[in-house]
């Protein structure tokens, strides 16, 4: 990172020409030439060293320019074994080879400090994003304009947050059809994103990002970033900025639990792979979960915490282990810590006898028997694609209660969770069709086909007062969310603000993976529908560094909705 000290300073003070291999006299050319034309052979620029970064092994250069907009006036050059690099400022001769295709890189075969350091060149201001990062490579630059933190997936391995210009991103799919519609939004969000980079290869071992103030390392997506200085750079296949000072983050607060309106809450809720071992405190590390008991108890408490604070009638879960339904289950665990919450002893399960499905993780449903009572057997859908991509459906029946008894209309939940979009094994139709929908869409489409022609035959006997829940992994755009919709399935946060149009965060765009479709009688009785963003916002350590509380319990938002069914 930018950390020059007093030693390197008086070293490169010292030395005023430096030389790795002898070179011959070679004229010197404007910084923007490297990039307009292939060069062979030894090259020599001019210019001022704007920022050097020990841990990247060298610094960056920028001369008066060219006059073309579209060439860079600045490269990296990469430091060679020798004296120290050069200071901050210091006004240099280099000379050497030319490398890189993407982002011209300078070798040097012999650096001439040709004066003191003077003042740095002055940052060139943004406040909006530009027409193209290349041009920029290597400038410094000071964006003026708040940037939002939108994705934080490779902060733990390179220390770099992804941020954008104009507001959150959201995925393509998630706001546009798939096809060129999605194609547009995708070349937008590429425009407006921005990569924050902390000057190393690699994130400090003890995680603290030294650009972000102590009070600030557990920034939520969402938080509003300024104060924001760098240079240009490529690397690890994307433009991003190698800051040179501290952010000024504005932190995103984390959202009280919602309260949604009606007499039936329905939650959804994807527990991101709860694997119990044994269920007798052994079997760790879990084959898809967690990886010793303490890191399970944190999971538990943190799932517990959730689904306690939204006061639900029904779930349905998503990622369970498909261990049976004994006592040493993962549900049985689960429903177990529920009870033991101090707050309600009325937690039970649906059991499906097996399964369902022989998948390694499956669906489940629990409920509160003080509110609702199963109505019949559960139902589930195997065969077709449900033998090996998707998981088995499962749905059941449910009557409210009042003081015990039946009171107002039964109706259905069933817990989905459909084929994901890895293209591990892909072929034919379930390629990525590169249209926003990545593969196995064709599998997603199958599974919802058969799932809606099955709902119509009335499998549970509540005759389109069906909730479908879980996780779709498909964005509210795409085909297998619009088998429903299209057949009049209602979906009831279509419409809302940007706040109710995402569950999940993936490659720092947002979107919905995890819906919850109503059938038409269903749909005319919504109270209220809500998403909380207790996990997707948070950085992924969140549950090691706190041990309870619902905040990242999973990598998915639980959603619910609220019905009027109660009475008449």
């Amino acid at each position: 990172m930018f950390r020059p000290t007093a030693a390197l300073l008086a070293a490169a003070l010292l030395t005023a020409c430096r030389a790795t291999t002898p070179t011959a006299d070679v004229a010197t050319v404007p910084i923007g030439s490297l990039h307009a034309v292939a060069q062979t052979g030894p090259v020599s620029v001019a210019g001022r060293v704007t920022a050097r970064f020990d841990e990247l092994g060298g610094w960056f250069v920028q001369d008066a320019g060219d006059g073309d907009p579209a060439t860079p006036d600045a490269v990296f050059v990469q430091a060679v074994d020798g004296p120290p690099l050069p200071e901050v400022g210091a006004h240099v001769r280099v000379t050497g080879t030319r490398e890189g295709a993407v982002a011209i890189v300078l070798r040097p075969q012999r650096v001439d400090v040709l004066s003191t350091p003077a003042p740095a060149i002055a940052p060139l201001a943004l406040d909006a994003p530009p027409a193209d990062w290349s041009a920029l490579a290597g400038t410094r630059v000071r964006i003026d304009a708040p940037l939002t933190l939108t994705g934080q997936h490779e902060r733990a391995r390179r220390g770099t947050l992804a941020a954008s210009f104009d507001g959150r991103l959201f995925t393509p799919t998630e706001i546009a059809r798939p096809g060129a519609d999605a194609a547009r939004v995708a070349s937008d969000n590429a425009r407006r994103r921005v990569l924050l980079d902390d000057g190393r290869e690699d994130a400090p071992a003890d995680g603290q990002l030294w650009y972000l103030p102590e009070t600030a390392q557990a920034l939520r997506s969402g938080s509003v970033l300024t104060g924001i200085e760098g240079v240009v750079d490529h690397r690890h296949g994307a433009w991003r900025l190698q800051l040179t000072a501290p952010l000024q983050p504005q932190p995103a607060s984390r959202p009280p639990a919602p309260v949604v309106g009606g007499d039936v809450r329905i939650a959804a809720f994807n527990l991101q792979n709860l694997f119990n071992g044994d269920g007798r405190g052994g079997g760790f590390p879990t084959p898809r979960g967690a990886r010793t008991p303490e890191e399970l108890t944190r999971q538990i408490e943190g799932l517990v915490a959730t689904i306690a604070a939204l006061d639900i009638d029904v779930a349905a879960l998503m990622e369970l282990e498909n261990d049976g339904y004994d006592a040493h289950s993962s549900i049985a665990q689960l429903v177990d810590a529920l009870n033991a919450d101090g707050l309600a002893h009325d937690w039970r399960f649906v059991d499906a006898g097996q399964g369902p499905g022989t998948n390694a993780i499956r669906v489940g449903l629990i409920y509160r028997d003080t509110r609702v009572r199963p109505k019949g057997r559960p139902a589930t859908l195997d065969g077709g694609p449900f033998a090996e991509l998707s998981r088995v459906p499962l749905a059941q029946a449910f009557a409210p209660l009042r003081n015990g008894r039946a009171n107002g209309l039964d109706f259905s939940v069933v817990a989905v969770h459909f084929k994901s979009k890895g293209c591990g094994e892909a072929e034919g139709l379930n390629l990525d069709r590169r249209d926003g929908q990545a593969c196995w869409n064709a599998a997603r489409v199958d599974s919802a086909q058969r799932l809606r022609d099955w709902l119509a035959t009335v499998p549970t006997g509540t005759a389109d007062r069906v909730a479908v829940v879980g996780d779709f992994n498909a964005y509210a755009m795409e085909d297998p969310v619009r088998v429903f919709t299209d057949a009049g399935w209602r979906d009831p946060f279509a419409g809302g603000d940007g706040d109710t149009h995402y569950s999940f965060v993936f490659d720092g765009q947002a979107g919905r993976l995890d819906h919850l479709l109503l059938g038409p009688s269903l749909a005319a009785r919504v109270a209220g529908a809500a998403k909380w963003h207790s996990n997707a916002d948070e950085p992924v350590d969140t549950r090691e560094r706190e041990a309870a509380g619902p905040w990242r319990s999973s990598d998915h938002d639980p959603l619910v909705v609220g019905l009027r069914l109660r009475g008449r």
